[in-house]
């Protein structure tokens, strides 16, 4: 086992509302594939590569969490899958597997996922979540601002291939794909993959003005009742998260609505979210952070140095995020986009 990691937890983090932190979601990097329209602009400027962590520093925090309680890790990004060295964090990642940690997973665009796949279920991933707005490849292309959709379905059933589970993630978007939304679910629910809807959420500049995309999501499910019989109450895994799941009768599959602008769901966060730059957010919709890197690169003392930054950022963890889209031309929540957060 390695060093530090323990498999009982003398002080596990607890916020001050009582919220045990068990999930974190760390960024690996801030660059993506895709320019989708709600997530960043077409021009992005992206952070030096000196300001990220190393794949050594990526695994001494996952590590640092893990001693702590944490049992779930899921990597993000932008789109974890274009860095470099992604083979060697989830070798070591995965090393935790059954020595505290109880599940390793990521959240991808798919675009690499065909050459990544395999080695994802080697190192004990047995999931993952997979960001996908349209089937059709001209909408594919208007909200991504590429044409790379046959990559994405092909990294999917190599995914599937791989016997990894695949969750579908869409982003309700009012004009461009709400009319679809249907025909996506019919599709994921008959390949047996689940699937969630997320509203727009207002992070970062954009080359949109959200509140012309945004669409709330009982809106959507008033929609779909029109057509299927939505079931309430339905078992998920401890770590669902923020998605509220139906079962579709006539497909048999499960759907998930993640809903932060009409229906707060803060009340049960169980998770924070650490940078590519090292810094740990503890709140998705807000701007208190705690700088790791700095106790990674200047203390003499590396591991209490991080021990100490994970109480001070349960100490500041809020109770609820502020998101809300209400006027045109509306300034975003926070100015970072949310590929630099993690999502």
């Amino acid at each position: 086992m390695p060093d530090g990691v323990l498999q009982t937890y003398p002080r596990p983090l607890v916020d001050q509302f009582g919220r045990q932190i068990t999930y974190l979601r760390i960024s690996v990097t801030d660059r993506c594939d895709l320019r989708c329209t709600y997530c960043m602009s077409e021009i992005m400027q992206f952070l030096p590569k000196r300001d990220l962590l190393t794949i050594e520093e990526l695994d001494r925090v996952a590590q640092a969490f893990v001693a702590r309680g944490v049992k779930k890790i899921r990597i993000t990004g932008g789109e974890p899958l274009v860095r470099k060295g992604m083979p060697e964090l989830f070798e070591r990642l995965g090393t935790y597997l059954g020595n505290g940690l109880e599940e390793l997973t990521l959240t991808t665009n798919a675009t690499q996922l065909a050459d990544h796949a395999d080695m994802l279920a080697r190192n004990g991933v047995k999931r993952i979540n997979v960001s996908l707005d349209s089937l059709d490849p001209d909408r594919f292309e208007k909200i991504t601002h590429r044409r790379t959709l046959d990559q994405v379905l092909a990294g999917i059933e190599a995914a599937r291939s791989a016997g990894l589970r695949v969750k579908i993630n869409t982003v309700a978007l009012k004009h461009e794909n709400v009319d679809e939304l249907r025909e996506i679910i019919s599709w994921a629910h008959a390949r047996d993959m689940d699937m969630t809807l997320i509203e727009v959420m207002p992070l970062g500049e954009t080359d949109e003005d959200r509140i012309d995309q945004y669409i709330p999501l009982p809106m959507v499910r008033d929609a779909l009742e029109q057509h299927w019989t939505l079931e309430d109450h339905v078992a998920v895994d401890a770590n669902a998260g923020p998605s509220r799941y139906v079962r579709i009768k006539e497909t048999g599959g499960r759907l998930g609505f993640i809903t932060p602008l009409t229906n707060n769901f803060c009340a049960g966060c169980n998770r924070v979210r650490v940078t590519c730059t090292g810094r740990i957010y503890m709140c998705l919709g807000q701007d208190d952070h705690i700088d790791l890197r700095a106790a990674l690169r200047e203390s003499d003392d590396p591991s209490a140095s991080l021990d100490a930054c994970l109480d001070q950022a349960l100490f500041k963890k809020p109770e609820r995020h502020e998101f809300k889209i209400d006027r045109r031309g509306q300034d975003p929540a926070l100015a970072r986009h949310m590929s630099v957060t993690g999502g």
